[in-house]
């Protein structure tokens, strides 16, 4: 290469780099390859998969488990050990909310539009997720970008006085949108964009929140009751859901199949047992989801049970020895999945977000703690049949079936009886009054009724009521407790640290303790 060539080719690269350095940052960070806009519609739809899978989690995963609704028995792929450290925050999926929001101004929406009311909706749910997984989070300071690196933390309080303003004014929002006709959502495969559908969850949603908040009932700054009566009381403002039609849930097919399928039957079908929290409180009240939902314990068939006897069917502990469980597992002596109803079908069922029976079980427990006016009983019978429903059942007979082997190709079908007047009279189920035993049966019948559904709602319930009593021991880890919370992700003792310790401090004392108990709790 001549030294003509050499001198031209430096010139050149000095030209550049002096080019480059007049540039930006800003300038300089944008990769021509990467796309910067994308339609709301499309950033929508990455929201809600994050709703489900980074909330409300599939059925019969590790949320499952804490739930006790069943139990690994094989220790190489789980435990049931409650063995929880950091939990992530969801302030990624918080900037694709502000992303869609943008977008659709982009593309000539109104200040007002459904996605900016929806938006208003994924604030308060994601972070409604994160004040009660951790306690305090950054709120006023956050998702500036670099105008605040180090966010502070607003007290657990102020984000709820909060979650509850966006919940109103989403409300209002889509209200306005559906009277001026406003269609343009598009992207939406949990509702078919049916603006009418997302203001029912908005309001259910709402009430869910204000149930939790129950032990700040007498907080004049929240005016919990006051929020809970306007919702009952004005269905034309705030309209709730009014049938399982209206549930946020999702749903599998044969390309998004249902975690139970059989193409993991192997891995997971004899792994796994029906834990003894659930399966005993089906039994004493003789409940016939039960037969749906389980198939009796291979021992107590040889004893000479029946597989329609309700004794015929055992949980175990979720806090027994795990190699105790899965020796006793493997001798027969516990429940299974039903084969038939998770391992056949693709399809599987449904799983909700935010579902009907849910609803109708909250506004019992609202009516039960005197929050509004109305019938605790009629909300509390319309929960179980929806939940009953769910399940295939109905008055006169049902037909179940249980695996004849213990595959999923030989099974056996047998016919239970139900009504429902009959499974209402009996003791246990008989509403009690508004009373503290009406108010153990509603959370008894909500507890049953989330079965593999809305993440951890039943845990999160139980941490604040003690209904069910959950089952400890070596089993479960943790001194035989059960966490009350999770610890802050990594990445904010690293990124954030001075406003983590001192949020720490001033809440659990500076431990960040996942038994500790937030103010929430209180």
């Amino acid at each position: 290469m001549s030294i003509r060539i050499l001198f031209c080719l430096s010139i050149t690269a000095l030209s550049l780099l002096l080019t480059s350095c007049e540039k930006s940052f800003d300038e300089l960070e944008k990769d021509p390859n990467r796309p910067v806009n994308a339609p709301a519609s499309l950033v929508l739809r990455g929201i809600l998969n994050d709703m489900y899978s980074n909330v409300t989690a599939e059925p019969w995963g590790s949320e499952q488990r804490y739930n006790q609704f069943y139990d690994s028995n094989y220790n190489y792929y789980a435990t049931n050990e409650y063995s929880w450290t950091t939990t992530p925050l969801n302030f990624y999926t918080l900037k694709d909310v502000i992303k869609m929001e943008q977008e659709a101004k982009r593309a000539g929406a109104a200040d007002v539009n459904p996605y900016s009311a929806l938006g208003k909706f994924f604030r308060a749910y994601f972070y409604e997720n994160m004040t009660r997984r951790v306690g305090d989070v950054p709120l006023s300071e956050a998702l500036q970008g670099q105008t605040a690196l180090e966010p502070k933390y607003d007290d657990q309080k102020t984000v709820y006085i909060q979650i509850l303003k966006w919940l109103e004014e989403a409300n209002t929002d889509l209200t306005a949108v559906i009277t001026k006709g406003d269609n343009t959502l598009a992207g939406d495969y949990l509702l078919g964009n049916d603006l009418r559908k997302w203001q029912k969850v908005v309001n259910t949603y709402k009430l869910r929140v204000l149930i939790n908040l129950s032990k700040k009932e007498g907080d004049t700054d929240l005016n919990i009751k006051q929020k809970f009566a306007d919702v009952i009381t004005n269905s034309a403002k705030y309209p709730v859901m009014t049938s399982m039609d209206d549930n946020l849930q999702f749903i599998y097919n044969s390309v998004t199949k249902y975690p139970r399928n059989q193409d993991n039957f192997g891995q997971n079908a004899t792994r796994e047992n029906m834990a003894k929290t659930y399966i005993d409180l089906l039994v004493v009240q003789q409940d016939p989801r039960l037969f749906v939902v389980a198939e009796p314990a291979a021992a107590k068939l040889k004893a000479g049970l029946k597989p329609t006897d309700f004794a015929a069917f055992v949980g175990a502990s979720s806090g027994e020895d795990l190699q105790d469980m899965s020796t006793k597992a493997l001798q027969g002596e516990y429940s299974f999945q039903n084969r038939k109803r998770y391992y056949t079908t693709y399809a599987g069922e449904p799983v909700f977000i935010i579902g009907y029976p849910e609803l109708q079980f909250n506004i019992a427990e609202g009516i039960n703690r005197g929050w509004s006016t109305g019938n605790a009983a009629d909300y509390y019978q319309k929960g179980i049949s929806a939940s009953m429903g769910f399940y295939g059942l109905k008055d006169g007979d049902n037909t179940v079936t249980f695996s004849r082997d213990g595959g999923i190709s030989n099974f056996d079908t047998y016919t239970v009886k139900f009504t429902m007047a009959n499974y209402l009279a009996q003791p246990t189920v008989k509403y009690a009054g508004n009373t503290a035993d009406g108010l153990k049966q509603i959370l008894t019948q909500k507890y049953l009724a989330f079965f593999q559904n809305s993440g951890m709602e039943a845990w999160y319930n139980q941490r604040r009521t003690g209904v069910p009593t959950f089952l400890t021991g070596v089993g479960t880890g943790n001194s035989g407790r059960i966490p009350k919370r999770w610890q802050y992700p990594n990445n904010e003792r690293t990124t954030n640290g001075t406003n983590l310790n001192a949020t720490l401090m001033s809440q659990y004392g500076g431990n960040d303790d996942i038994n500790a108990t937030m103010w929430l709790l209180k």
